[in-house]
């Protein structure tokens, strides 16, 4: 049995190419934290990489990402909201029109401006 070369064992991980051109970001992003935390283990990391991951740990930066979360909800729930509105206004108008056509008037097929 042949032994292990020293250079297999630091030697990168093959990935399978990206198809995206989002999934080749989350690669090169994936590769590069690699890197910075092979740096930070081996004490050779620059202070912009300390500096980096210190103020993602922050309690200042996790506020910042709840904030962040609370407003893309808000704007799912206004979203949601608006679609809501939308769907009862055409209720409305169907519901405007079935009694019309009780009462006997003709329902033309071109909705009337109310603008």
């Amino acid at each position: 049995m042949a032994s292990r070369r020293r250079s297999d064992e630091t030697a990168p991980k093959s990935r399978r190419p990206a198809t995206t051109p989002e999934a080749r970001e989350q690669q090169v992003v994936s590769q590069a934290i690699d890197l910075a935390e092979q740096q930070i283990q081996a004490g050779t990391a620059s202070s912009q990489v300390i500096t980096h991951f210190l103020k993602l740990g922050s309690s200042r930066e996790q506020l910042e990402q709840q904030r962040i979360a609370h407003e893309n909800e808000l704007l799912k729930v206004k979203r949601e909201s608006l679609e809501s509105a939308k769907r009862v206004e055409e209720l409305y108008e169907q519901a405007i029109g079935a009694m019309r056509m009780y009462q006997g008037a003709e329902v033309s097929q071109e909705a009337p401006d109310e603008d």
